[in-house]
């Protein structure tokens, strides 16, 4: 991986709803990286994440708990790694973020940021597909294909026992709004089957052999 990247840490919190499975979405403000859009709580490792000697994953974890914390103010302990994450050279700033699962915290009582969050809501996975296909919220592709992972599993266990192997995502954009992973016939890695999402249109299509 390339080292001189920034590095992040990204909190996928879930407890079981009365419609199933729920995830908390924060709205970021209409500045700044995800301007507007629907993510979850993380943020960039800062120099208080850093232990000399441990691998980047667990730095990673410190700092998606510290940034969840200070954005909602819910501390995740028992962090599962779920993927990570290296942007498209096209982005405009690139982040290579860790993605981490846990069970929300006892007393989930949300404190927000006011100047990182201007909304949070514990969604289904369906719900917020249905917000975004009306364009009544912005998702950006690893919050979706997330969530789209997050559809297949129908309680909090489920999900943690199914994150057992971190999936990297070297995301490449081909044009007209379409990105790829590994495995896709289109990715610099190559690969024979599809694996993509294309963006162009609401609602999204992601496709997986």
């Amino acid at each position: 991986m390339d080292a001189t990247m920034l590095v992040g840490g990204t909190a996928v919190l879930l407890r079981e709803g009365a419609d199933g499975l729920e995830t908390l979405l924060i709205r970021r403000p209409d500045r700044g990286s995800f301007a507007g859009a629907w993510v979850f709580p993380g943020g960039v490792v800062e120099d208080a994440d850093v232990v000399p000697g441990e691998s980047e994953e667990r730095i990673a974890a410190r700092a998606a708990a510290r940034e969840c914390a200070e954005e909602v103010g819910l501390r995740p302990q028992g962090l599962h790694v779920l993927s990570c994450w290296v942007p498209p050279a096209e982005a405009p700033k690139r982040v290579r973020t860790w993605f981490f699962l846990a069970g929300a915290p006892e007393g989930d009582v949300l404190r927000l940021a006011p100047d990182e969050v201007i909304d949070a809501q514990w969604l289904t996975p369906s719900e917020a597909f249905r917000r975004h296909a009306a364009a009544e919220a912005l998702l950006f592709p690893p919050t979706w294909v997330t969530l789209d992972w997050l559809a297949k599993r129908s309680s909090v266990d489920e999900a943690l026992a199914a994150a057992s192997v971190p999936e990297l995502y070297e995301t490449h954009l081909i044009g007209g709004g379409v990105f790829v992973w590994g495995g896709d016939a289109e990715h610099p890695e190559g690969g024979e089957g599809r694996h993509r999402i294309d963006t162009s249109v609401l609602p999204w299509v992601y496709a997986r052999d």
